[in-house]
């Protein structure tokens, strides 16, 4: 059988390197054939947003010191709570058990609805303008796991896929040598990554951790010694990676891995250059306020977001906080105002800068920038309830709390939703966690309820079987 296929070879005048050749244009014919999963797609409905920014507050931001002030609190400070405002479950304690405790905050109205906002956010509120305030936000998850997997995966239990991952399925990527999805962590988050993987989803739309420096991304220092070199060896790997694919055409894991090795080369190249801030102008620089020493850090992770969304990146989530101790985050059971004014200090100029730029640069049109935690605070002291909290500290707060959004169509300019006389729970159009997701999907021309993936025996979508374009519909321009 040997000596007949060399005698074919040789009679045939095709020989070894012919077939070689024909191999090559064999695996260029399958590479063209592959459907690149995080090819752009055009969204279904129309879009205002190409892009989303999530600053993450880790730990749970107080509305009623920030974006909501309460008057009633200073008059009933130290009292126990009045009947009339009734009683929920909180993480150690009970609400009634608690008592009451004023802002020590002044506020002062901003923008063309009058928005009141906190002296914490001078620069923030100087952009009053651009700012959809809402007020009533609200889900059940009173303990940090639950309630970051609710504003981040919808959910409050694990495996489900994060806002991002569920973006970047519906929409893939303008960017080939960036993730679509990109997070920027300050440290540990107190639920762990769940909160930016991609759940059920393939593997190739989950969250990717970025730093700053020469090293933006972990594990994706090149092996070879040259670029060129790199390139040979990421050409024979998709080679051989083809070869065994062509009999294999319905693993869409072998198919994602084979994705994944090529956009990491090309992040070799191109994700020291993005995260080069050195570039950008003294004025700029001094925008983002990262050459003072209190907003640094967020301030060149915000200006690296902002070079990402220009270069097509799709989703990314800033985070501020970390799980470190110390009052490293905004969790603030224990002298809540204070750790509030160490916290809104590290982020009140880069986050206005952020908005700033946008605009100037006509970014911000075509960029959704989302703000707010996993719940709000109580109205009540904590008083030690969980043991490490104190008079002046309050506790989570998940029945009405504050975030606002700006940017990607949002109308800028207003307030939305109200809670109660003292902010414990929303009284005036409240919107539960699904309402935002379906907003943000609405936004980026995706409908939350036709966005699905079939997963154990049913279709799964980003707002499980709840969410109303109620939400969309209050924050868009008319």
């Amino acid at each position: 059988m040997s000596i007949e296929r060399r005698r074919f070879l040789r009679d045939s005048g095709l020989g070894f390197g012919a077939l070689a050749a024909e191999s090559l244009l064999l695996r260029d014919r399958a590479a063209a054939a592959r459907v690149n999963p995080l090819e752009p797609r055009k969204p279904p409905l129309p879009a205002t947003a190409k892009s989303v920014i999530f600053l993450f507050m880790h730990g749970g931001p107080s509305h009623i010191d920030l974006f909501d002030p309460k008057p009633l609190l200073g008059k009933l400070h130290g009292q126990p709570p009045p009947d009339a405002f009734g009683n929920v479950e909180l993480q150690f304690s009970t609400f009634k058990k608690q008592t009451i405790l004023r802002s020590q905050r002044a506020f002062a109205k901003h923008g063309p609805a009058g928005a009141d906002i906190s002296d914490v956010f001078p620069h923030v509120a100087s952009r009053a303008g651009d700012l959809a305030i809402v007020r009533s936000m609200n889900h059940d998850g009173f303990t940090h796991t639950a309630a970051l997997n609710w504003l981040n995966n919808g959910w409050p239990r694990l495996g489900r896929p994060s806002i991002g991952s569920w973006v970047v399925y519906g929409l893939g990527s303008e960017c080939d040598n960036l993730p679509a999805f990109v997070v920027m962590l300050e440290g540990g988050i107190k639920s762990g990554p769940v909160v930016y993987n991609n759940g059920f989803l393939p593997a190739m739309y989950q969250g990717t951790a970025v730093r700053q420096g020469q090293s933006p991304i972990l594990n994706l220092k090149p092996s070879a010694a040259s670029q060129s070199q790199e390139r040979d060896f990421q050409d024979l790997l998709q080679w051989s990676n083809e070869n065994h694919f062509s009999a294999r055409q319905d693993d869409s894991a072998l198919e994602a891995r084979m994705s994944a090795y090529e956009l990491a080369f090309k992040m070799q190249m191109a994700a020291p250059e993005v995260a080069a801030l050195d570039k950008e102008s003294d004025a700029t620089r001094k925008l983002y306020g990262i050459d003072e020493d209190r907003t640094r850090d967020f301030g060149s992770r915000c200006l690296l977001a902002r070079r990402m969304v220009e270069r097509g990146v799709r989703f990314i989530q800033i985070w501020s906080g970390n799980t470190s101790g110390n009052g490293g985050d905004w969790d603030g059971h224990a002298s809540c105002d204070k750790n509030h004014v160490k916290m809104a200090g590290k982020i009140d100029k880069p986050v206005a800068g952020l908005l700033a730029d946008l605009k100037a640069r006509g970014l911000l049109d075509s960029t959704l920038v989302v703000w707010g935690g996993e719940f709000g605070r109580t109205p009540t002291s904590d008083g030690n309830a969980n043991g490490s909290g104190d008079s002046m500290g309050r506790d989570h707060n998940p029945y009405g709390f504050t975030m606002w959004l700006a940017g990607g169509g949002v109308r800028g300019g207003k307030v939305i939703g109200r809670t109660d006389e003292i902010g414990l729970r929303v009284v005036e159009d409240p919107f539960h966690v699904h309402d935002l997701h379906a907003a943000m999907l609405y936004f980026l021309g995706l409908d939350h309820t036709r966005l699905t993936v079939p997963f154990q025996g049913r279709d799964y979508r980003p707002t499980d079987v709840a969410g109303t374009p109620a939400l969309f519909d209050r924050l868009r321009r008319a």
